[in-house]
């Protein structure tokens, strides 16, 4: 008994408009929903996370997807396309969250990018009285927030030393594992994702390359301001990871 297959569109539940970045948002959210290890012995899902993948296949191809406006399945029929079932598909890219809850991975997400990383925002809540919020008002005061340390230059090794590539990942942060036909990318667990190793780490920041301080710093509250108002001081936040 023949199965009629589904519109590759409904599938991923997006329109036929949809651009590249929407088809493969859709196709992650759902690869990770149904994805096989997350759902052991569930023939239902692994149906689903077939379809979903050989949808995408065809439809994140710009000649493919051409083909199947135009023609719909018929364009793949006898071995066009589409049989393949994620041959194409990096899946280590699309899995880069679902990776990192199988792996132990960052927090929010597999993937890290390559670069320095921004800083974590500090908040501070001021108590003021009601003329000082009419009129505007400086204040100075006291943060707990993580400075760069200057000892090492935010590196995180010993002065007069340097950090190393890691051999295992080749200074990239990120292994490639193969299980049965797919391929994915985790973090190095030589080095933690960050492509290098410090072989002598620096003293005052154990290696880090940032420490606590608690800064004062002055602020200056315009006029006008109310309960739950919120005010961005740019550059008083935590110091960025390199």
């Amino acid at each position: 008994m023949s199965t009629v297959k589904r519109d590759y569109y409904e599938v991923l539940s997006v329109t036929r408009e949809a651009n590249g970045d929407e088809i493969k948002q859709s196709y992650r959210r759902l690869a990770m929903q149904f994805h096989p290890d997350r759902n052991p012995g569930n023939d239902e899902a692994a149906g689903k996370f077939k379809e979903a993948s050989e949808a995408f296949e065809i439809l994140s191809d710009a000649q493919k997807r051409q083909l199947y406006d135009a023609h719909g399945h018929a364009a793949f029929q006898g071995g066009g396309g589409g049989g393949g079932f994620g041959q194409n598909v990096d899946l280590g890219d699309l899995f880069g969250d679902l990776i990192g809850s199988f792996f132990g991975g960052r927090e929010g997400g597999g993937r890290r990018s390559r670069g320095p990383q921004p800083g974590q925002d500090v908040q501070v809540i001021l108590d003021m009285e009601l003329v000082e919020a009419a009129t505007g008002v400086k204040k100075s005061v006291t943060i707990q927030r993580e400075d760069v340390c200057d000892e090492c230059a935010g590196t995180g090794a010993k002065k007069g030393t340097k950090v190393v590539p890691c051999k295992r990942c080749g200074g990239q942060g990120q292994v490639v594992q193969r299980q049965g036909f797919f391929q994915f990318q985790q973090r190095c667990p030589s080095c933690g994702g960050k492509g290098q190793i410090i072989s002598d780490p620096c003293t005052p920041c154990r290696g880090q390359g940032r420490y606590a301080a608690r800064p004062k710093i002055d602020l200056d509250i315009p006029a006008g301001v109310d309960t739950g108002d919120r005010i961005k001081y740019p550059g008083q936040g935590d110091a960025g990871a390199p």
